[in-house]
């Protein structure tokens, strides 16, 4: 059984940063790609950002320039730097995790963490 832990979300004024962590734990062999959802109020999850263990990464449009994902592979581990937050990066994140490899393979997620972006 795999898990992920995230952790790192909170309340932060506009122009203000967040890191946030996401842990995987179980038996684990090697994970394809990590990376970080989100989904607002009323909203449909939208992807953040992703990394594969290859180091290529993917990010949405709107977060471009200002959030930076990276992964420490040996922890399973994966984190998102964002800078410049604005009102309308408020949601609920959530890490994800793809598992290629048997018999562990699928997609993980967390439980996701609130990120509440407000003056």
């Amino acid at each position: 059984q795999v898990q992920l832990m995230e952790s790192g979300g909170g309340l932060v004024q506009p122009g203000g940063s967040l890191r946030l962590s996401c842990a995987a734990s179980g038996t684990i062999f090697s994970i394809y790609r990590m990376g970080w959802y989100r989904q607002a109020p009323g909203k449909q999850r939208e992807l953040v950002a992703t990394m594969t263990s290859g180091s290529s990464t993917n990010y949405a449009d709107s977060v471009k320039g200002r959030f930076t994902i990276s992964r420490y592979n040996a922890k399973n581990a994966v984190y998102l730097q964002m800078n410049s937050l604005k009102p309308e990066d408020t949601a609920v994140y959530y890490c994800n995790a793809l598992i290629t490899d048997v018999p562990q393979r699928g997609a993980y997620w967390g439980q996701g963490t609130q990120v509440t972006v407000s003056s």
